[in-house]
């Protein structure tokens, strides 16, 4: 009896595995983890260095995706500028941002006095283009007005954490103030009986997370240092190495 049982829990086990290797594997249709090449900038790079070089260029990637989202959106945005096609606007966007060239319609403001600018109800140029380069010349000032970030740059917590901040405010701002005519600033987020689209919350909600773990980062860089100066301390005071001869 105990052979038979045996034999059948055996053939049981047997028949379980092939039903399984006969499944297929589960496809992941959204794309793998790839790392970066390397460069001979990063010998010159901490973790933290490279963690907020990747933040930086994450998060100005995310606002050009924001621009081409909302451009789409928002069509006579762009043509206010005389681009004829929304790619040529982004692209117009993505110089300004990298060349940190001042926009026009900005009036010659940065940082946040230019996101109260593009935030006005009573703004007249291109919103979009003035939202995105704004947001992007805030960022970029909270990170010390660099964007590749080495040994010999420091980082302020508290300016990172006022820059989630600012972005999160901008994001509120956006969904409620209404222009001169009444109508919303841009048209963004969408919840209808018909539609959802919360892709804006999304792409913005990613940017201020980065934000908010690189000042965490940044902030635990510097307690631990704190703490592994005394653990030095008291290690080199009482657990010394004895002579044996």
């Amino acid at each position: 009896m105990r052979r038979t049982a045996a034999r059948a829990a055996m053939l049981g086990v047997a028949g379980l595995l092939a039903a399984c290797s006969a499944f297929e594997p589960t496809p992941a249709p959204h794309g793998e983890a790839k790392s970066a090449p390397v460069t001979s900038g990063e010998l010159a790079q901490s973790d933290v260095n490279r963690m907020a070089t990747i933040g930086m260029k994450e998060n100005l990637d995310a606002l050009l995706r924001l621009a081409d989202k909302l451009y789409r959106r928002n069509p006579a945005e762009w043509r206010k500028t005389g681009n004829t096609s929304r790619e040529d606007a982004v692209g117009q966007v993505r110089t300004a941002i990298e060349s940190r060239t001042p926009w026009p319609g900005l009036q010659g403001q940065r940082d946040i006095k230019a996101l109260s600018l593009a935030l006005s109800p009573d703004f007249k140029g291109d919103r979009v283009a003035a939202f995105v380069i704004a947001n992007a010349d805030m960022l970029i000032a909270a990170h010390g007005d660099k964007t590749v970030f080495y040994l010999i740059d420091g980082l302020d917590a508290q300016h990172l954490y006022n820059a989630a901040r600012n972005v999160e405010a901008a994001v509120w701002l956006l969904g409620t103030r209404r222009a001169a005519n009444g109508q919303p600033l841009l048209l963004a987020d969408e919840i209808n009986p018909s539609e959802r689209n919360l892709s804006y919350e999304r792409e913005f909600g990613k940017i201020i997370g980065r934000l908010d773990l690189l000042s965490a980062v940044v902030t635990e860089k510097y307690r631990r240092a704190a703490i592994s100066y005394v653990q030095n301390l008291v290690g080199g005071t009482f657990f010394q190495f004895l002579p044996v001869r």
